[in-house]
């Protein structure tokens, strides 16, 4: 028994035993003792019982068998497990826990090193990717999506603005015979911040001088007064990320409502500004195509297609990292509550339900196929036929169709 207990204490090092409910740990530490699981085991054992906890789910302990081999007890654990993933999400009986009410954070401005346009950060080889340039105008973001692979790479309590951004960024070097797409939208959401910093003011002038930039703001907010009280480039398309209300209320904490994400973007087209939308995360979940169908239909209703340069879909995708740090806050999420199957060395969805998912969205948008640009982001070349009958053969294609419909709906040439 001494020998196990030593065991024991070092398989739950750099585990999440300790963030367990006090029954649980003791009803894990009982069944460990007297079946001896392994290292392994434990460590699976422990990220079940703590996603189960996060799921709002039952919990380890009423999922456990009684049974006496230690090897039928984990081979049925795990089915159990795995069934409670893989059933299709429902919110109607969940409860939320530890959500923020309000942003709390941080500012800090410093004159970081270096500056110049990256890549998409989720740019894959084997994604068909429309090689979207970033620019990291704020670091981190003040919304709580429980999804946002954001929350990896910085940290969310504070914000960063790069004191010399607008030297840096007139001083960009850049082909003016070539058009460019660049978001501002992969490291911070680009609005909610409105022109703290004079970062519009910085991203404007960007604009005017280059109008063979396509500068893309994407956001959840409606903070939309600057672009409002000021005259906007054409060449600034504004975007909204959308989702369904049951998403929004459980999983994008702090973000603006559907409705006024939508009446943001009705402003904004009202004064002349192209907007689009992404569709990304789209979520599994009982219901979920009526759901985004109603969202759907209100976009085909209360916008014209000459107003909206794109539609884009996707849907979850997680690298391990953000999932560790999901399982290591204190709050409860179905967004991991997912069958999760291989993406390029992501996990994500079934090829199966991706295919679903897709199709029935594109196919709700049929009145807008010709005269808006619809693109999956980030995903598997074959999904493009199967959902929109039709794909592109490389990024570059991909892109420079992108760009010549981009270029046509805000009225500037094309330049290759």
């Amino acid at each position: 028994m001494k020998n196990y207990e030593e065991k024991f204490n070092n398989a739950i090092k750099n585990t999440f035993y300790s963030k367990l409910p006090h029954a649980e740990m003791e009803f894990i530490k009982q069944k460990a003792y007297q079946l001896k699981f392994s290292h392994q085991e434990l460590k699976q054992i422990i990220d079940m019982a703590r996603d189960l906890g996060m799921w709002d789910e039952k919990s380890i302990i009423e999922i456990f068998d009684e049974h006496k081999q230690k090897k039928v007890v984990f081979t049925r654990l795990r089915q159990a497990y795995e069934k409670i993933r893989n059933t299709p999400n429902s919110y109607e009986d969940f409860e939320l826990k530890n959500i923020p009410t309000e942003q709390k954070f941080t500012f800090k401005t410093e004159n970081k090193d270096g500056f110049g346009l990256g890549l998409c950060p989720v740019a894959s080889e084997k994604t068909r990717c429309c090689n979207l340039l970033t620019l990291d105008a704020v670091e981190s973001c003040g919304f709580d999506c429980s999804y946002c692979s954001i929350q990896s790479f910085y940290n969310q309590n504070t914000i960063t603005f790069d004191s010399a951004f607008k030297e840096k960024l007139l001083n960009l070097k850049l082909d003016k015979n070539k058009t460019y797409h660049i978001g501002t939208g992969q490291s911070s959401d680009s609005l909610m911040f409105g022109n703290r910093e004079g970062i519009l003011d910085a991203l404007f002038l960007f604009a005017k001088e280059n109008p063979n930039v396509i500068l893309e703001f994407k956001t959840k907010s409606d903070n939309i007064k600057y672009l409002l009280d000021n005259e906007v480039p054409k060449n600034i398309l504004c975007t909204w990320s959308l989702n369904t209300p049951t998403i929004i209320k459980n999983e994008e904490h702090l973000t603006a409502s559907l409705q006024k994400r939508i009446a943001s973007a009705r402003k904004l087209a009202d004064k002349g500004v192209k907007v689009g939308f992404h569709f990304h995360p789209i979520v599994e979940y009982k219901g979920y195509l009526d759901d985004y169908q109603a969202v759907y239909e209100t976009l085909l209703t209360q916008f014209q297609p000459q107003e909206v340069a794109l539609v884009s879909f996707g849907t979850l995708t997680f690298i391990k990292p953000v999932i560790k740090q999901l399982r290591n806050r204190e709050f409860r999420t179905k967004i991991t509550q997912i069958p999760h199957a291989d993406a390029s060395g992501k996990t994500s969805y079934p090829h199966a339900t991706k295919v679903e998912m897709f199709k029935h969205a594109y196919e709700n948008f049929k009145p807008w196929h010709s005269k808006v640009f619809f693109y999956l982001c980030m995903e598997e070349h074959s999904l493009w036929k199967e959902t929109f009958g039709y794909e592109y053969s490389t990024n570059n294609d991909f892109e420079r169709a992108m760009l010549s419909s981009y270029s046509q709906k805000i009225g500037t040439n094309f330049l290759i």
